[in-house]
């Protein structure tokens, strides 16, 4: 790999990049939407035992595992994450607790066979469901499903978050936004330190460069607490635009010296998810300490404000702007640092970052699904 490369005009390139505008169109959106939103939430809510269940497949699932940790230590309820796939799989081990369930399913199309199975297995088997759907498509089959239903809530992302690269990019930090907010209205205030920090996150691309000037074979993400499913979000898109010509992977900084670090050589870079929460950036630091000391020069720390500064072959991103805020409000804006990684990664590889697989292999809304009735034997292809 070389750095004379070129990022051709792509939807990708220019659906990361959109992200700002789309987080300032979101919050018109949202304010908009707020009294009948919240009176949806009023009555959703109304019993105190009700489970917020966050729920989408792939990078929809990551949304919902950022925004439930986010808000799980912020707004006093209880918040779980379920990806859809695991509620679909095994709906009675999800949903064993006799419990009424609000359901938030993420979903940029809404076509994706495990949606809609969802939202039917907690009709069928919570005690009282609600349903609020966070999608980029209006005309998808999960916003079609619910939108007329009085148990049920449609919450359309700016039209222009309906990415239609292959990779979620734009769709995830608007739905993320959109989750954070919706749940805690006071996140709105922030609005200018989140655009701010992913408008520095776009122009990283001299230092990802260099990153990749080493000709990575793998690289792993470490995230810890809120971060941790940012770190599973950044190692899919690594994957996904270079057609899994870059191994990449996640983890915890404490989980991954518990095997994991194995993954290690001489070909592998380790990007480090700082956390703003000051018990979880201990772990970070220590990490970071420990990594540089072994492996100088294979080590990207991004959020290193106030980290002691990084030897001169490793490469530190701070982001003064975001200082104050929830790391699931830094996620939004930080993940362009992963998105931009990737896209140069896969442009150096030779891939088309809007179609890494023209073989069919893997597609952008997953065909083949065969979504099987509650206790039968049969089902229908999706």
């Amino acid at each position: 790999m070389t750095t004379d490369v070129t990022i051709p005009a792509s939807a990708t390139l220019a659906e990361i990049h959109q992200q700002p505008q789309a987080w300032r169109d979101l919050a018109v959106l949202l304010d908009r939407a707020r009294q009948d939103l919240d009176a949806f939430l009023g009555r959703a809510l109304e019993d105190p035992r009700t489970r917020v269940v966050f729920t989408g497949a792939g990078t929809s699932a990551f949304v919902g595992r950022i925004a439930a940790e986010s808000l799980r230590g912020r707004s006093g309820r209880r918040f779980d994450a379920v990806a859809s796939t695991d509620l679909v799989a095994a709906p009675r081990t999800v949903l064993a607790e006799d419990l009424p369930v609000l359901l938030v399913s993420f979903a940029r199309s809404g076509n994706s066979p495990e949606s809609g199975a969802a939202t039917e297995l907690v009709d069928a088997l919570a005690p009282a469901a609600h349903h609020l759907v966070v999608t980029c498509d209006p005309s998808g089959a999960l916003a079609v499903a619910h939108h007329d239903r009085a148990d049920s809530f449609v919450l359309v992302m700016p039209p222009q978050t309906n990415d239609t690269g292959f990779a979620m990019t734009s769709s995830f930090s608007s739905m993320l936004l959109a989750a954070l907010v919706a749940f805690v209205p006071s996140d709105a205030a922030a609005l200018d330190r989140v655009v701010a920090s992913g408008e520095r996150a776009l122009g990283t691309d001299d230092a990802l460069h260099r990153v990749l000037d080493a000709s990575p074979r793998r690289i792993v993400f470490l995230g810890g607490g809120t971060l941790a499913g940012l770190a599973e979000e950044c190692a899919l898109k690594t994957l996904e635009l270079t057609a899994g010509g870059i191994a990449a992977f996640h983890d915890t900084p404490l989980g991954f010296r518990h095997g994991p670090k194995a993954v290690l050589d001489d070909d592998t870079v380790v990007v480090v998810l700082r956390s703003a929460d000051p018990t979880v950036r201990r772990y970070d630091d220590d990490i970071v300490r420990e990594l540089r000391a072994d492996r100088p020069g294979q080590v990207v720390v991004v959020g290193s404000d106030g980290l002691q500064g990084a030897p001169g072959t490793d490469v530190d991103l701070a982001f003064p702007e975001a200082e104050g805020l929830d790391d699931g409000l830094r996620a939004v804006a930080l993940v362009a640092v992963a998105q931009l990684l990737a896209l140069h990664a896969s442009v150096r590889l030779g891939c088309t970052p809007d179609n890494p697989f023209p073989d069919g292999s893997v597609n952008r809304v997953v065909r083949g699904v065969v979504i099987h009735p509650l206790d039968g034997e049969h089902g229908a292809r999706g």
